[in-house]
């Protein structure tokens, strides 16, 4: 059985957003059917996607935008840059990191770890309303 809906997360700048809570409540009243399924989350964007990291420490997501950064560094000869420096550079870190995330459903509950949580990863520096399609299978 499938169920699919498509939600507009909050505005948010540059960084790794934890957004375990917001994505649960668009998404709890089909949850609570499925004994055994999956939660497929697309973004539908090209300068954010989706992630799983730890959900306890927000230095953690510090460090990752600091990583990201340091791996794409919006200083490059970039030639893509209609929307600003960091342009391609959001481009490119979308595709390393990616735009959908596979996650099982147990007794009408995400099976995630205990440190476990959703991010966004935006990286525009601007604030930005991101969509998510959310798609249960079970």
């Amino acid at each position: 059985m499938g169920w699919q809906k498509t939600f507009t997360l909050a505005r948010r700048s540059k960084g790794c957003h934890l957004v375990t809570d917001e994505v649960v409540s668009q998404i709890d009243a089909a949850l609570r059917g499925v004994q055994v399924g999956v939660l497929y989350l697309f973004i539908q964007h090209t300068s954010a996607a989706l992630t799983i990291n730890e959900n306890y420490d927000r230095d953690v997501r510090r460090d990752m935008d600091m990583a990201l950064d340091t791996i794409v560094p919006e200083n490059l000869n970039w030639q893509h840059t209609d929307e600003g420096p960091d342009d391609s550079a959001s481009h490119t870190k979308t595709s390393l990191i990616g735009t959908s995330l596979c996650i099982p459903i147990t007794d009408g509950r995400l099976n995630l770890g205990t440190w476990q949580g959703i991010y966004l990863t935006e990286f525009r520096h601007a604030p930005h309303s991101r969509r998510i399609v959310a798609t249960i299978l079970s």
